[in-house]
């Protein structure tokens, strides 16, 4: 038999965060990945493009791959030599099967290891600010699914010591027999009156917290329409949530944001929205195309030191330009005798990045305030080069020829049209932000055929992107007072704050 191996991996509860290096590693690594429903969102993202990707889990209304089967495919990946990764939810030996398939491959021969994850039975009562155990309220905790084998002759659960335990109780997969799991207990003798909690999409943005005594816990849940995945906690512990729940008092919890600039420019706005609580929605609508190869970007290049002051109006005419200079065996050398302008403090440290600290940056990031902050800059007979996009209008480049300067205006990139896929469209009609880096987000967000739901406000990063909004017919609620990314983001969250 060759010589491959099985990774029985956990995935964590739900948030990325929580993948551990070594789960990343691997999916990076592997051959096949067998992966089921509740795995973080972008776990799948480092895999190799030809890796084998299969779906083994079980969605909701179809009928699950047995087992056996999944045991059976298990083998014969291993066997063949392969690097396999079996990516389960939380980890694979609390209440994932995990066990059963070990021991499939054990019997075949094949080789196997164990990546443990961050179990929801930990993890989602942790981000409720519920402390599974407490120096003064729990020095114990039981993990008990409430979802048995069917067809088991009876129940393997002991109920009188279960009601007995000096601890707190900890049930997986509970939500519809939440009822009689707590009539259970307080037959058993559990005291109805003890706290207890249910926590839905524990580790997730749209993470909510019920909470009760264990007598009234079932008829809470129901009352909020909780569903799975969920958990739930009986004992003392459960009334810090009030105390310390700290997920949901993230300003941003709750809201649901789209984002609309470029894929590859959305992830550092992303991160800043799930890190105050948002349920992020990426629905590019714009895609950046290089022009690098243009006869006048690469002009501009061979004679970058001819430039007594170079503007950049956007981070990515930085990165773009000085791609192209590395491709001609350049660095940030290059600019030394020149004058560096930034539009913003985004392309500013698009600049830093790269080495350069500009000269220029206005205080508002449009063209017209970088125009008046270079009045003082002497262009005249100078040569002045202006790295910007195809579609950026032409305020600058107009102001500085005004004034005797000898422009260079290269297009580095052009903005196109995303489509915006079935999938995203269906997410978008549960937003509450929609955000607008850029006029030409509005303009293909609306040509595609992307629409702001009834409700949700409208957030933009200027005046100038306000303006294009406007003229397209959108309502525009919420303006960033710094044109940047962060000023969008501390605009949102004020506003998210203000409506309470």
């Amino acid at each position: 038999m060759a010589d491959g191996t099985v990774y029985l991996v956990g995935a964590g509860s739900g948030d990325p965060g929580l993948l551990t290096r070594r789960a990343l590693d691997l999916i990076e690594r592997a051959d096949a990945i067998l992966y089921d429903r509740l795995i973080p969102a972008g776990a799948l993202d480092g895999a190799r493009p030809d890796a084998d990707l299969r779906y083994v889990g079980k969605r909701p209304g179809d009928p699950a791959m047995p087992q056996e089967q999944i045991n059976e495919q298990l083998v014969r990946l291993g066997g063949e030599g392969k690097l396999v990764v079996r990516l389960k939810g939380g980890d694979p030996f609390v209440f994932g099967r995990g066990g059963e398939e070990a021991e499939a491959l054990a019997a075949a021969g094949v080789r196997f290891e164990i990546v443990p994850g961050v179990t929801a039975g930990v993890a989602a009562p942790a981000y409720a600010g519920i402390p599974v155990t407490h120096r003064d309220l729990s020095s114990a905790v039981a993990f008990v699914t409430a979802h048995e084998d069917p067809d088991k002759p009876e129940s393997a659960l002991d109920w009188d010591a279960l009601a007995r335990f000096p601890g707190t109780l900890v049930f997986y997969m509970g939500v519809k027999r939440l009822g009689d799991v707590a009539e259970r207990l307080v037959a058993a003798g559990r005291d109805a009156a003890e706290p207890a909690a249910v926590v839905e999409r524990g580790t997730l943005p749209g993470q909510r917290t019920v909470t009760g005594t264990l007598g009234e816990i079932a008829g809470r849940a129901a009352a909020a329409g909780v569903r799975p995945p969920a958990v739930t906690l009986v004992g003392r512990a459960a009334a810090m949530h009030d105390r310390l729940a700290w997920l949901e008092s993230r300003p941003l919890h709750g809201q649901v944001v789209a984002v609309t600039r470029a894929r590859a420019q959305a992830s550092g706005l992303a991160r800043r929205l799930a890190g105050l609580g948002a349920e992020v929605v990426e629905a590019p609508a714009i895609r950046i195309e290089p022009r690098l190869a243009d006869a006048d970007v690469t002009e501009a290049v061979a004679r970058i030191r001819d430039y007594a002051l170079v503007c950049f109006t956007s981070p990515n005419g930085v990165r773009l330009l000085f791609e192209a200079l590395a491709t001609a065996g350049r660095d940030a050398r290059a600019l030394a005798g020149a004058t560096v302008a930034a539009i913003g403090p985004g392309t500013a440290a698009e600049l830093r990045s790269a080495g350069i600290v500009a000269d220029v940056v206005p205080t508002r990031s449009i063209a017209e305030a970088l125009a008046e902050a270079l009045e003082e800059v002497p262009v005249e007979g100078r040569a002045v080069l202006v790295a910007r996009a195809a579609e950026a209008r032409d305020v600058l480049p107009d102001a500085l020829r005004e004034r005797g300067a000898r422009v260079s205006d290269v297009a580095l990139y052009e903005t196109v049209a995303e489509p915006l896929s079935d999938h995203v469209r269906a997410a978008l009609e549960r937003a509450t932000y929609v955000t607008f880096t850029s006029s030409s987000t509005v303009r293909f967000f609306t040509e595609s055929g992307g629409r702001v739901p009834d409700g949700a406000r409208v957030v933009s990063i200027g005046p100038v992107t306000s303006a294009t909004a406007r003229e397209l017919g959108l309502r525009v609620d919420v303006e960033a007072e710094r044109h940047d990314i962060d000023g969008l983001v501390d605009a949102l969250a004020a506003n998210a704050e203000a409506r309470g």
